[in-house]
């Protein structure tokens, strides 16, 4: 037994030793790739993780894409999937690009995650003219988790409000295969699979649960246009169109289209090859920012 034990505490030391030797090679890539493609590491906020990454437009006045990363609302980072292929290629459309991070559960609420996604686009705006941003043509993407807090920035006042915007800040969101804009419905009925980091994102309490929910506040005044995408997922494809049905009933212009790729596979798909030329999401979201930022 006591063999067994020294060998998981080795085990367990070999494997924290992979992870941060891992996390620094990815920090050390991340930090080289912004050189190489001109991009900046800022603090939209005084705590670690409340950090972008920007890419400046090619031209002055450039139109913004902010980029929200997932990983279940307790991991991930701003380095996911942008600088290889988003930040490169929304810079040939013309366009500014910028990913945030923000504070992760358990150490902070999901509100407070969507305070911090609220806090760099008052960051990112209130900065316009130094970065060469058109701060009335700004639209927020966002990846899983990341698609749930953009979709929830983008219908719930409060957190714009807090940063003295209203929702006409943005001209519109883009949520990429999200799967918990009806927080109570998606507990109730995804099963086992993520219950876990549902609960300790949303808790149990059902009026919580649903201030989290893009989808129940579908009603109130929202970001005035939607791009929602998702995958082949079970969830993903019934979540992302409960919620296009619910903007629309209120009079929010919604474009919902589905794409193939099953399961997991397909989610991580989606974001990783969004901004590749043969990637068939990628031409459907080059032409909705020409339409919605009028370009």
């Amino acid at each position: 037994m006591r063999k067994w034990i020294l060998g998981g505490v080795a085990l367990a030391m070999v494997g924290t030793c992979a992870v941060a030797q891992r996390g620094q090679r990815d920090e050390g890539t991340a930090i080289a790739l912004r050189a190489a493609t001109g991009g900046k590491e800022m603090a939209y906020g005084s705590h670690d993780l409340q950090k972008l990454d920007f890419w400046r437009g090619p031209q002055e006045k450039a139109p913004l894409v902010i980029f929200v990363h997932g990983g279940g609302w307790k991991r991930g980072d701003k380095n996911n999937a942008t600088g290889q292929s988003k930040a490169p290629h929304y810079r040939a459309q013309g366009y500014a690009f910028a990913s945030i991070n923000y504070r992760l559960v358990p150490d902070a609420t999901v509100e407070q995650q969507a305070s911090d996604v609220a806090a760099a686009i008052a960051y990112l705006r209130s900065n316009a003219r130094r970065l060469g941003i058109d701060p009335d043509r700004i639209v927020l993407m966002g990846h899983s988790a990341g698609a749930h807090l953009s979709a929830l920035v983008g219908t719930d006042p409060v957190y714009l409000q807090n940063e003295g915007l209203r929702l006409s800040a943005l001209k519109g969101v883009i949520p990429l295969d999200g799967a918990a804009y009806d927080v109570p419905t998606q507990m109730r009925d995804g099963g086992a699979f993520m219950a876990e980091t549902y609960e300790r994102a949303f808790g149990l309490d059902p009026v919580r649960q649903r201030a989290l929910s893009p989808y129940w506040h579908a009603p109130s005044p929202n970001a005035p246009a939607f791009l929602i995408l998702h995958v082949d997922r079970k969830d993903g494809a019934h979540q992302s169109t409960a919620l296009a049905a619910a903007l629309r009933k209120y009079g929010t212009s919604v474009k919902l289209q589905a794409y193939e790729g099953k399961g997991l596979r397909g989610h991580m798909e989606i974001n990783r090859k969004l901004g590749d030329e043969d990637y068939p999401a990628t031409a459907v979201v080059d032409a909705w920012l020409k339409e919605v930022f009028g370009n």
